[in-house]
């Protein structure tokens, strides 16, 4: 058997596995594909070849992502220059969708979450709760979420876990159901060393002990206690942590020096509609009384995802277009809009209404054309309500249309501003300073190239962004990196009137 054969025959066994798994049939799925029941049986004895638009096609209708599963890249070529214009909805929170995930893990009763990326982040933890137990399915854009009398951490999915950083928030809840239990090492994005201490030093308060061997954390918990803790570190999945640790845990945690970001916010409105206790939302200390028990059958719906608003609004800037974004949840964006209205960018605010969570403030921003200008202070973020850790990559591409030189600080990640010179690739003059801060001079030219993705979410973003004002033919190979946090991103940008089309192993 030849490799392409090979290849076709494990692809459509995925196939095959995933549409039993949701309870399809091959009829089903030839009209969801509008094709027929005979072309879908021969897909699934890997008779037929598949196209990459076909594999796109029928991962969205699985709800799994085919192409990465098959162990193929996927690839962008980039046909930029054009401007672009249109209305773009901002879609779920991608950081808020994965702590959900892991929070619905404390609730004995079924959980439905409302409108969920439908991402590789995402996959990647329903994979990991499939492996241990948790009965999952996807209605819709809707995922239902059935725990099991009892998990089953014997036959974790190891493999999918080592693919993602948010890992690591499984600590929280599962310290509530287990003695000693043991989760492979966080992966995600490469941006230098991940700090984990922060999550011991906080949960070792709640009577948790965790041991660092080879490749896998070993934790054992003694005594389960409320505590006040005092975060090491202001992080956000550390926060969401401690808030899990505390909320299956009858009596009063206090939590100081906490995140107060979009996601932790999220995670909290979620616990109180489950009856737990939260003080301090949207503060640094944060008051929580857990329960002893949850069984509840809730539906919940994360707000929109500010750090995919900010991506539309540097894409709508690079490309010199006029876009209108809905649903910018402008809590988590007035200070990026304030320093990008220092910098002379032209927008409008035009509604105002509340997400579907009840509490998140949304609003519809029209951008327009500008002539950008250098801010003479440096630009660096902070933990909420600074500027987001995640936005501050967009500034640095931000910062190659506006004239002048600008400095950008990256502090928290060793190893992300190192990326930001992956942008010269594509025209951009950008200058190492050290390890967290690049010089970005402006105003150049974005030029069509072809670049290896960096293996790093933000990074990866802006290089595509860049492409789409490049005049010309550019590809951006292994996209996987964009495919963990952005939904059916090249058809969203083809329908604002971009040229980007999806190609398979180039």
């Amino acid at each position: 058997m030849s490799k392409q054969q090979s290849s076709t025959k494990k692809i459509g066994s995925l196939i095959s596995q995933y549409r039993e798994k949701r309870g399809m049939t091959q009829t089903a799925l030839a009209k969801a594909l509008k094709t027929s029941q005979s072309a879908i049986a021969r897909m699934e004895k890997g008779e037929q070849n598949f196209s990459t638009e076909m594999l796109v096609k029928i991962g969205s209708v699985l709800k799994h992502d085919i192409i990465t599963l098959s162990g193929d890249a996927i690839n962008f070529r980039v046909r930029g220059g054009k401007k672009l214009k249109g209305t773009v909805t901002i879609n779920r929170s991608k950081n808020a969708a994965v702590a959900l995930l892991c929070a619905s893990l404390l609730n004995k009763g079924v959980t439905t979450l409302k409108n969920m990326p439908q991402i590789a982040e995402v996959e990647r933890i329903l994979e990991v709760l499939e492996s241990i137990g948790v009965a999952i399915e996807w209605r819709d854009s809707d995922i239902v979420i059935t725990p099991p009398e009892e998990l089953s951490m014997k036959s974790l999915d190891v493999e999918a876990a080592k693919k993602t950083r948010s890992i690591i928030m499984l600590l929280g809840p599962l310290i509530h159901f287990y003695d000693e239990f043991s989760l492979p090492q966080a992966g995600g994005c490469r941006l230098g060393k991940r700090a984990v201490k922060p999550h011991f030093f906080a949960l070792e308060k709640f009577g948790v002990h965790i041991d660092v061997t080879e490749g896998e954390y070993v934790i054992s918990i003694g005594k389960r206690k409320t505590a006040d803790v005092v975060l090491y570190e202001s992080g956000d999945t550390v926060t969401e942590n401690a808030i899990m640790a505390a909320a299956l845990l009858p009596g009063k945690t206090t939590i100081k020096f906490a995140s107060a970001n979009y996601m932790v916010q999220d995670l909290c409105f979620f616990l109180e509609r489950l009856g737990v206790s939260i003080k301090g939302i949207g503060t640094t200390t944060l008051e929580i009384e857990g329960v002893e028990y949850i069984n509840k059958n809730i539906s919940y719906a994360p707000s929109q995802d500010p750090i995919e608003a900010m991506f539309f609004l540097a894409t709508s800037i690079v490309t010199n277009s006029s876009l209108k974004l809905q649903g910018c949840p402008i809590d988590f964006l007035e200070l990026e809009l304030l320093k990008l209205e220092k910098m002379n960018f032209k927008y409008k605010i035009t509604k105002s209404y509340i997400a579907d969570n009840g509490h998140t403030k949304l609003v519809d921003i029209i951008t327009y054309p500008s002539r950008l200008v250098a801010l003479e202070e440096k630009i660096e973020s902070r933990p909420y309500p600074g500027i987001n850790i995640d936005n501050l990559p967009f500034f640095a591409l931000i910062a190659t249309q506006a004239r002048g030189r600008t400095l950008i600080h990256d502090w928290v990640y060793e190893d992300r501003a190192i990326y930001y010179r992956e942008l010269n690739k594509i025209g951009a003059d950008v200058i190492q300073a050290d390890l967290h801060r690049v010089y970005v001079q402006g105003k150049t030219d974005f030029v069509p190239a072809k670049v290896v993705c960096p293996p790093a979410l933000r990074p990866a973003a802006l290089i595509l962004i860049g492409m789409l004002a490049a005049p010309g033919e550019s590809v951006l190979s292994n996209v996987y990196s964009i495919s963990r946090g952005y939904e059916d991103l090249a058809q969203r940008l083809n329908k604002l009137g971009a040229n980007i089309e999806m190609m398979r192993g180039l």
